[in-house]
């Protein structure tokens, strides 16, 4: 049987979104956010390089700083973006980090900033940074048609790395000819400009949903059930984690080797930075044919070997010149990475948990690049810069391995589409609380006695499906009264989460369910609601009567 996407579609052209005036507006105000990060980025390391007795521990410190915050705030961020206005709340963590950026310049102007303030309004600022991050990792995406997926998340990248050619030498040129205080001034009017872009989108009006809203923590732990019990992110997660823990020494690294082994200028400074950012141009003008040509799994792994030689180049090579095509081709290798990273966690997750899955990406790369840059910048004061780098980039090549056992291919946003696997049960005349719990569901499974063992093995699969969907418990049983019956039971924390499990099924269940019912015939279903809250339900006068029988 054909599935979706046996037939391979021509990649879309890298800069088709930008068509459509909605996402290039709202794109705009993400490169806009991504320029003034990368401005911070630049200034915030010079700086702390020239405040007296810092060592490569502080640089390392301050990129730790910008990155822990989404260790603190990735999974409710991730969760927010699900749950609610996405617009209001771009809105709101844009101007925190203007507020921001103007703290940055008075205190700048005023020859007040020094380390410790420089830490914790980089943090202030990476907070702002990582309760947005899942809200355009989800926005951006969802303008576009499905076969301008892979453009719309590669754009998503390219408007990281134009910030990174830019924001470099906007910082190197502001530094040089007007002070720190007079870009982190320009970086507060950036922020002010994501307000404005953000202000023109006018969304289209979710649907009203029958079910009762998710809660903050349980909505996270949703997701956290539904990443322990989805291959396809879980391959994604891991692939991320390979990479960055090693990865991460490059940019923890090369302010130090910039500043206190090359001498370079802010202008040089920025001029290198700027060519990592020229690299991903051009690394995303000719990713659709590789990803064509190669696959996610092949591009992502030949851009890790090109970026962990890139790495080498940065520890041992002390000629400028032949520095700057070495950044170049770390540009092109690090587009490739996240590329393909971040078309992979955009595809493996429907609707209903897709900020959060993409929240747990983002918190496992952007927490392992916090946590990897602190690792290797306290290593490199004890075995210096390039040594350091040698060994992470061994790391990096020897993560290349990782794609053996997880695939980015497994993950395809068609195989997420929702399905209607079940219709809604239905309870007669009763007003039953749907946050009513704990709840059992029984279903009984006639199979005959040559499908046995085939069936038992299905069921690994169905306890997956059925845990990643809601189930806090899930056993199969066989009837000794009757040997050629199964019983599955699955427990839920309410009668609202399993209205949820019923809308939660994917296009790509369909084949695990169609084996199942080829091998068994459904015996009936009981649904089984703590008597403690029936008998809440009934103490108010709500008369209960029986559900209509759940169709197989």
């Amino acid at each position: 049987m054909a599935t979706p996407g046996d037939t391979k579609a021509p990649a879309a052209s890298a800069w088709a979104p930008l068509r459509r005036p909605v996402f290039r507006s709202l794109w705009l105000g993400a490169l806009s956010a991504n320029v003034a990060l990368w401005v911070q980025n630049a200034v915030g390391s010079w700086d702390m390089t020239s405040f007296p007795g810092t060592s490569p521990v502080h640089v390392a410190l301050l990129q730790t700083m910008s990155g822990a915050p989404v260790l603190l705030v990735g999974l409710p961020a991730a969760a927010f973006a699900d749950l609610f206005d996405r617009r209001r709340l771009l809105v709101a963590f844009a101007a925190w980090m203007a507020l921001v950026s103007i703290a940055l310049a008075v205190l700048s102007f005023t020859g007040a900033l020094g380390p410790v303030g420089l830490l914790a309004l980089t943090f202030a600022l990476g907070l702002g940074a990582a309760l947005s991050a899942p809200l355009w990792q989800s926005v951006l995406p969802s303008q576009v048609a499905p076969g301008e997926l892979a453009s719309a998340v590669t754009l998503s990248g390219v408007a990281v790395n134009i910030a990174r050619a830019v924001g470099p030498a906007l910082g190197g040129v502001g530094v040089a000819l007007a002070g720190s205080g007079a870009v982190y001034t320009f970086n507060a009017c950036a922020f002010s400009l994501v307000v404005v872009q953000v202000l023109r989108w006018r969304p289209a009006t979710r649907p009203q949903s029958s079910q009762s809203p998710e809660r903050v923590v349980g909505a996270v732990i949703a997701g956290l059930r539904f990443a322990v019990h989805a291959p396809a992110l879980r391959a994604v997660i891991a692939r991320a984690a390979a990479f960055i823990v090693c990865g991460s020494a490059l940019w923890a690294l090369l302010p130090v080797i910039a500043r206190r082994e090359l001498h370079m200028t802010p202008l040089q400074f920025g001029a290198l930075l700027g060519c990592v950012g020229g690299g991903a141009l051009l690394g995303a003008a000719v990713l659709p044919k590789l990803r064509d040509r190669l696959g996610p799994d092949r591009l992502a792994t030949a851009a890790s070997l090109v970026y962990a030689a890139t790495m080498l180049a940065l520890g041992f090579v002390r000629a400028e010149p032949l520095l700057y095509p070495a950044m170049l081709a770390t540009g092109v290798a690090w587009i490739g990475i996240m590329s393909s990273l971040n078309v992979a966690a955009a595809s493996s997750a429907p609707g209903w948990v897709h900020a959060r899955a993409l929240g747990l990406y983002l918190l496992v790369f952007q927490g392992g690049l916090a946590l990897g840059s602190l690792a290797w910048g306290s290593l490199a004061g004890r075995l210096g810069s390039p040594l350091t780098l040698a060994v992470a980039a061994a790391g990096v090549a020897l993560g290349t391995a990782s794609g053996l056992r997880w695939r980015l291919g497994d993950a395809r946003r068609e195989a997420v589409a929702p399905w209607s696997a079940w219709p809604e049960p239905v309870v007669v005349g009763t007003d039953l609380d749907r946050d009513a719990g704990p709840v059992l569901i029984v279903r009984r499974h006639r199979v005959a006695a040559a499908r046995r063992a085939e069936f038992l093995q299905l069921c690994r699969e169905l306890e997956a499906l059925r845990r990643r969907d809601g189930a806090v418990d899930w056993s199969i049983y066989e009837d000794l009264a009757a040997p050629d019956e199964f019983v599955e039971t699955f427990a839920l924390g309410s009668w609202a989460e399993h209205l949820r499990q019923h809308s939660r099924a994917v296009i790509a269940d369909r084949q695990l369910l169609d084996r199942l019912a080829a091998l068994s015939e459904d015996a009936g279903v009981v649904h089984l609601v703590d008597a403690r809250a029936l008998a809440a339900a009934r103490a108010r006068g709500v008369h209960l009567e029986s559900h209509h029988p759940e169709p197989p």
